[in-house]
């Protein structure tokens, strides 16, 4: 088995391998390029992230910087996903994005790892696991999501959260590590930041 297939079945791999290396770093690239555009190259983004990212649907849009190993080649975007600045995303395994997701600034999401064994790092092997975030889901600003966590649709990850561990739907999820503060509720839908109501009558007017 080559360390490529080895690294596309979430074994442990040399990811300095010539193969691996060969396909990663025209990516690299090629997101140097697309950290350049200006804010007002909408058309451009939209291009880089469907040709190059594993799927893109409508209506996506990343701020600068992005940074991703393999340029996001390993990531699903569903539709409507906004990405606030430097979203860094160690993209070795596969990132699957539903819609509507929304990305503070500063997250960084792992899908890999190296193992504890001292002898197999200094051999510099890794090993990937695949991340899911649900649908309608709020990362806040500065959260680090681990490799292999799944977040549940509507969830909302609080700011500076570390998340190590799979998060359900319909929930609030705060700390380091990332545990569940409380369901999304009633009281939200009267609320929208501490006891400032939302004016509903207005929005549904816009």
């Amino acid at each position: 088995m080559t360390q490529y297939e080895r690294m596309l079945k979430g074994l442990l791999y040399d990811p300095a391998d010539e193969e691996i290396m060969k396909e990663q770093v025209p990516y690299q690239d090629r997101l140097w390029a697309f950290n350049q555009l200006k804010p007002s190259d909408v058309k451009e983004k939209e291009e880089y992230m469907k040709e190059v990212f594993a799927e893109c649907g409508e209506g996506c849009y990343i701020e600068m910087p992005f940074h991703a190993n393999w340029g996001g080649h390993h990531i699903h975007f569903g539709n409507h996903i906004y990405a606030n600045s430097n979203l860094t995303v160690v993209d070795d395994g596969h990132l699957y994005v539903g819609d509507r997701v929304m990305f503070g600034p500063n997250v960084t999401i792992a899908t890999a790892g190296h193992p504890i064994n001292a002898e197999l790092r200094r051999r510099n092997l890794q090993f990937n696991k695949d991340v899911y975030i649900g649908e309608n889901a709020w990362i806040g600003a500065g959260v680090m999501i681990m490799p292999g966590v799944r977040i549940g649709n509507n969830a909302v990850i609080g700011a500076g959260s570390v998340v190590t561990k799979d998060i359900p739907d319909n929930v609030i999820a705060v700390g380091n590590p990332c545990r569940e503060l409380r369901e999304v509720g009633e009281r939200d839908d009267e609320y929208f930041y501490k006891d400032e109501k939302i004016d509903w009558k207005n929005l549904n007017s816009l």
